[in-house]
């Protein structure tokens, strides 16, 4: 498959976006030891990424619950159980399908952590891979229906962090993982929690407005992400991909939404807002065709929907696809041949409150990993290969 690479970059100040060049192309080093090739990824946002005999672990909607974010990169085996939010995968690849934002009230923090992990998963030959979700969308259009109360203190936290540091963004936001739990620390210690007023909410929605807004800094953050990855001959998206998106070419989706994001779409002609991408019930962070229960569709409805999927894994040279969006009751599982996998568990306590699972794939294999109840120090496996 080909692929390429995409090197962090600083994020530029939004009265200065940064025009996005094409397809850049760069390694993730690995450890020689390991006798593992480099991790090869193509596009800007990542589009294509080629991981060459990695594990590759997949984790659902996380919705702005720290704590449930934590639990799931723990049983996946990423992430440090001591509190110090160290990486412990290794040269695992690690994949987060979208909606972090909306819902409870740590959504920064959980961009932090993500963040700082990729950062110290790429000097040990790993990798951190987000993608853009329908609530990251709406937020960067300004639709804050779903923001828990408790996620405009935090923009308005986080702007005071920011200023704190001299707007050095790197800095801040790398930082704010642990400057959160200390503020939070901090207010329950001195009974801060004060009563909820309009003055404050209103603050809370402009300091939100000015994170997210195109072109603002934490919108341009969220443009560093996809909205479709295919790693090696696997699809990870947040709602789905069908087949006039495989057509319109996914690469291009990438660059128009992250150019929308960063608040260059109307310097280069791009769609102000990449409706294929991001509104209409067929949109890739918007489709729920692949997640719909089976047990409600009829055969004729199911041949049709195989047949759109096979259509779209063809068109784009996968062999599976990965998807959240829609909360999976009976937990991560697959269909359609195991040709779609549905990760979104409701795992936030401002969805569901259920517990962590996380889709692994290894040796082309895929299985899920569970959480036990009340017991995230046992792995419960599941092996659907």
């Amino acid at each position: 498959m080909a692929s390429l690479s995409l090197n962090p970059f600083p994020l530029q100040p939004p009265s200065q976006p940064r025009k996005l060049t094409e397809s850049p192309s760069s390694l993730i080093p690995h450890n020689d030891g390991s006798g593992l090739k480099p991790i090869l990824v193509c596009g800007n946002p990542p589009t294509f990424v080629s991981a060459p005999g990695r594990r590759i672990v997949a984790v659902g909607d996380l919705h702005g619950d720290l704590a449930k974010a934590r639990c799931a990169l723990e049983i996946a085996g990423v992430l440090s159980s001591d509190g110090r939010d160290l990486w412990t995968g290794g040269e695992t690849v690690l994949i987060q399908v979208g909606d972090i934002l909306d819902r409870c009230d740590d959504e920064i923090a959980i961009l932090s952590l993500l963040r700082s992990l990729d950062i110290q998963a790429k000097a040990t030959g790993g990798a951190v891979f987000q993608v853009n979700g329908n609530h990251e969308t709406m937020n960067v259009e300004g639709d804050f229906r779903y923001v828990d109360s408790g996620a405009f203190d935090e923009c308005l936290d986080f702007l005071e962090h920011l200023n704190d540091c001299e707007h050095n963004w790197e800095e801040a936001f790398l930082g704010w993982v642990g400057v959160s739990k200390r503020l939070k620390d901090d207010k329950m210690s001195r009974n801060h929690w004060g009563p909820w007023n309009l003055v404050k909410r209103q603050q809370g929605v402009i300091a939100r407005s000015t994170l997210l807004r195109p072109g603002g800094p934490l919108a341009c953050e969220l443009a560093r992400h996809a909205v479709v990855l295919k790693v090696d001959d696997w699809i990870f998206c947040h709602g789905g991909l069908l087949p006039h998106h495989a057509a319109y070419g996914i690469e291009r989706i990438n660059r128009e939404v992250s150019n929308w994001m960063r608040g260059l779409s109307e310097r280069d002609g791009s769609p102000q807002i990449p409706f294929i991408a991001t509104r209409g019930y067929d949109s890739v962070v918007w489709s729920r065709l692949y997640s719909r229960d089976i047990s409600d569709l009829d055969g004729h409805q199911i041949s049709q929907i195989q047949s759109i999927l096979e259509e779209t894994l063809e068109a784009v040279g996968a062999k599976a696809m990965v998807v959240g969006h829609t909360p999976q009751t009976t937990g991560v599982n697959c269909t359609y041949n195991c040709s779609i996998w549905r990760i979104d568990v409701g795992m936030s306590r401002g969805v569901l409150d259920s517990q962590p699972e996380v889709l692994e794939i290894r040796d082309a294999k895929a299985r899920v990993i569970r959480s036990k109840r009340d017991a995230f120090n046992e792995l419960q496996v599941v092996d659907y290969t």
